[in-house]
């Protein structure tokens, strides 16, 4: 049967919370990683995959980065890729000194913009031991101006971040949008999606739906294809061609220089986080691939 048990640790001067979902067993287990996608709180999705890993016989620790859900860390709510490589990296730190989990038997799961950094602590972290992606959100400045409308739009996101991050310095004060919204065009996404937008999906109190414009450069600027050839763990990917930016994961995987798997399935970027049977599929797949390689 498994438990949950909430848990902090340290990051740098944060202090993270989380949930870690424990398989019944009377020896250390391995022990996975989970997080979910950009400005997302463990309850959206990573507590989901967590359990699920758990149901399979692995410790899960899902958690909220710094400045998101219930983890400390100001400014608040800042999409900050290498912030978030750090969190990981941390959490990993956290996961090892467990007395119920196989210290040498540690892997990570990273569900849409978490592939990007998950794969940034993998490709430095030799503790990761197997690597799971699920519909993974992985770019570089090439697919950036093809998801962001061009050149131009990422350039001129790039300034709105920098006039941000100027007047955050000068006063401490944040400018934020909403991530999703069906009618602020200023919104990161600014699209009607469900999954979001639906109390009863990922719309909760938990996640406030709000989008600080300062982190526009960092995000943009973030190259997770250029990592693939420094990952040396066996890597898996799950992801669809209705999914979000598959040539992304197409490049990123032709990339890798380690053992690698590709599964492609049906869905579309959102059904991967909370509908059947993407999430059963995806945890199946991830649950095989850390079982052959954790050993």
């Amino acid at each position: 049967m498994t438990t949950q048990h909430k848990v902090s640790f340290p990051s740098g001067d944060a202090t993270l919370t989380g949930t870690l979902f424990l398989p019944e067993s009377n020896d250390p287990v391995p022990g996975i990683v989970v997080a979910g996608t950009w400005t997302s709180v463990k309850e959206l999705m990573a507590d989901r995959y967590a359990e699920q890993l758990a149901d399979r016989g692995y410790a899960a620790l899902s958690f909220d980065f710094a400045g998101f859900g219930e983890s400390s860390g100001k400014p608040r709510e800042v999409e900050n890729p290498a912030r978030k490589v750090d969190d990981i990296h941390h959490a990993v730190t956290f996961l090892a000194a467990q007395a119920s989990i196989d210290a040498n038997r540690l892997g990570a799961l990273g569900i849409c913009a978490a592939a990007m950094y998950m794969a940034g602590n993998a490709a430095r972290d030799p503790r990761i031991g197997s690597l799971a992606l699920i519909a993974p959100w992985l770019h570089d400045a090439a697919i950036c101006e093809l998801a962001y409308g061009g050149a131009d739009a990422v350039a001129e996101k790039i300034q709105i971040a920098k006039q941000a991050r100027a007047h955050f310095d000068e006063t401490g004060e944040i400018d934020y949008v909403p991530v999703v919204s069906a009618t602020d065009a200023h919104a990161a996404m600014p699209y009607d999606i469900d999954f979001y937008l639906n109390p009863a999906r990922g719309g909760i109190p938990a996640w406030p739906n709000r989008f600080a414009l300062m982190a526009w450069e960092g995000w943009l600027s973030y190259d997770s294809i250029a990592l693939a050839p420094q990952i040396t763990q066996p890597t898996l990917l799950v992801h669809s061609e209705d999914a979000a930016i598959p040539d992304g994961a197409r490049r990123f995987h032709a990339g890798l220089a380690s053992r690698k798997d590709i599964l492609w399935t049906q869905g579309s970027q959102f059904d991967f986080y909370d509908q059947e049977p993407q999430v059963t599929l995806a945890a199946d797949t991830a649950a095989a691939h850390f079982g052959r390689t954790l050993r």
